[in-house]
């Protein structure tokens, strides 16, 4: 009889569900589903022992009520939280996911400009969508969808195939990157095509040949090996996570490197091994458009008979769906501070009555590694405190004075020096708060010294017009920056904004878009002086 007995559980515990006997059929739509690994295990020990037995089997040897009473209290408790590494989909529910993701992904599908792009069936068909998806998804990474669809054709006019992109620029790329954020993406970008053509330009076509490529890590490798090559491999981003932890219900930190690896396990069991880059993108489509952060649409998800997360909250009035996955507490970003100078260069008379076109304006390169690395901005000095206005003066002063021989008493007339306002730009990590000023100025005999190359080993810079600017690879701390100069100095803030999509707006209303904090910078004084040295 024993032996009859378990044979009975572990054939129906192997299919993926766990016989109630004293349980109507009904009773028995929403079961706790196990992974194959848990299950063979579980079933092996029974089997081991000879004794041990299901809870639910039980014996017809009565027991004293107290035992009886503790055991139906037993089972009306809540499910205990299973540990990810036994989470799994078992085969059923697999095919099930697969089906009715992907027939909601071919009728729901967004339609985006790289996703137009077809492989063919020809090899620079092949070609031509790798490189696609690979632009594509260098720029979703932190980033929305809607912006990134401007930047993407953009792009694409500019660099149509990856031997295009190979001869381009850091200068260009930056250029046309300026406004994205995460400029690393963009030197990544340019530094794989290089080293992509450099070796006979054959766009790799498994994983393992793309995680050889710069910039390229396990989720864009994924994504196009299985997009564009058809390669069975999954892919993880945030919306996957979000959909695989409330598909199993998991808890775990989402963060932790151990959760991720079994994130990336649980997602290459549902891979679809017939259409594997379709099913990649559907998985994401629905963290993207209804599995979403804060406001999950349940009643039109196509798997929410299979979501765990949704089945607790049902059961339970206070749990929600959107209990997973689970929150973490965000790390306090660093304030800094800085101050920011708009230097402009004049030539000709003493005195203007206007802004003059052929003014030259003083730009700093950051360095090649780091924050915001080898963009242009204007000069700026961090503060290690926030300052009053003689300390951030005091501190430009001595900048410019060691980077560019500028010695405001001695070198050069102050035409012009401007408090403009103060701006917050806010990174992954750094709160940074800039105070910006105007500062017009004239040299005395030297009027030729800022158009040469720089000196300096340790820093390169320029000096341009205005029709420049627009041209520059500037950060977006710098076109925001430029907004604030619109009642100041109409004619930089025109350049350095027509190719950015920050509208330029009138001084008394200019709003922070970071912070929502309203600036009203001081008006300016027209016309406009000579002031003495």
């Amino acid at each position: 009889m024993p032996l009859k007995v378990n044979a009975f559980f572990q054939i129906n515990h192997l299919a993926g569900w766990t016989p109630h006997l004293n349980s109507s059929p009904r009773n028995q739509t929403h079961q706790t589903r196990h992974s194959m690994d848990d299950v063979v295990g579980s079933a092996a020990a029974i089997t081991a022992t000879g004794k041990k037995r299901p809870r639910l089997l039980r014996h017809t040897k009565s027991k004293p009520k107290e035992e009886e009473e503790e055991e139906e209290e037993e089972e009306e408790e809540a499910p205990k939280e299973v540990d990810i590494e036994d989470l799994g989909f078992c085969r059923d529910e697999t095919l099930e996911i697969r089906e009715f993701l992907l027939e909601w992904y071919d009728r729901n599908q967004r339609d985006l400009p790289w996703r137009r792009i077809s492989s063919g069936d020809d090899e620079d068909g092949s070609e031509r969508r790798a490189y696609a998806v690979w632009v594509s998804e260098v720029m979703l990474q932190q980033t929305r969808v809607q912006t990134v669809i401007d930047y993407f054709n953009r792009w694409m006019h500019k660099w149509p195939t990856i031997c295009h992109l190979a001869r381009a620029s850091i200068e260009e790329v930056n250029e046309m990157w300026a406004g994205l954020g995460y400029y690393r993406r963009a030197r990544y970008l340019l530094e794989g095509a290089k080293k992509i053509v450099e070796e006979g330009g054959v766009f790799p076509k498994t994983v393992s040949a793309l995680l050889k490529v710069p910039g390229i890590g396990d989720y864009t490798a994924g994504a196009i090996a299985s997009i564009t090559f058809k390669e069975v491999v999954p892919v993880v981003d945030g919306n996957v996570v979000r959909v695989v932890a409330r598909l199993k219900a998991i808890s775990a930190n989402p963060k932790e490197s151990v959760t991720i690896k079994n994130f990336w396990k649980l997602a290459g069991q549902l891979v679809d091994p017939s259409r594997p880059g379709d099913f990649n993108q559907s998985l994401m489509e629905l963290g993207a458009t209804i599995c979403t952060l804060l406001n999950p649409n349940c009643s039109v998800c196509p798997v929410s008979n299979h979501c765990r997360a949704l089945s607790l909250a049902r059961q339970n009035s206070s749990a929600q769906v959107t209990d997973y996955p689970t929150k973490v507490v965000k790390s306090k970003k660093r304030h800094e501070f800085s101050a920011v100078s708009v230097v402009e260069i004049l030539e000709g008379q003493d005195t203007i009555e206007e802004f003059q076109p052929d003014g030259r304006f003083l730009l700093v390169k950051r360095p090649d590694e780091g924050l915001l690395a080898g963009l242009w901005e204007f000069p700026s000095v961090l503060l290690g405190v926030e300052a009053d206005l003689a300390t951030r003066r005091y501190a430009i002063d001595q900048f410019l004075k060691k980077s560019f021989n500028l010695d405001l008493k001695r070198s050069c007339t102050v035409v012009l020096r401007e408090d403009i306002g103060e701006h917050v730009h806010v990174f992954s990590h750094i709160r940074l708060k800039m105070y910006v000023e105007l500062l017009v100025l004239r040299l005395k005999g030297q009027r030729r010294v800022l158009h040469g190359k720089p000196d300096s080993k340790t820093m390169a810079w320029k000096s341009i017009d205005s029709k420049a600017l627009s041209s520059m690879g500037l950060t977006s701390g710098v076109r925001k920056n430029a907004v604030k100069l619109v009642a100041f100095h109409p004619i930089i803030a025109c350049s350095v904004v027509q190719e950015s999509s920050i509208p330029i707006v009138p001084a008394k209303e200019t709003v922070d878009a970071t912070t929502a904090e309203a600036v009203a910078p001081a008006k300016p004084k027209a016309p406009i002086k000579l002031l003495p040295s």
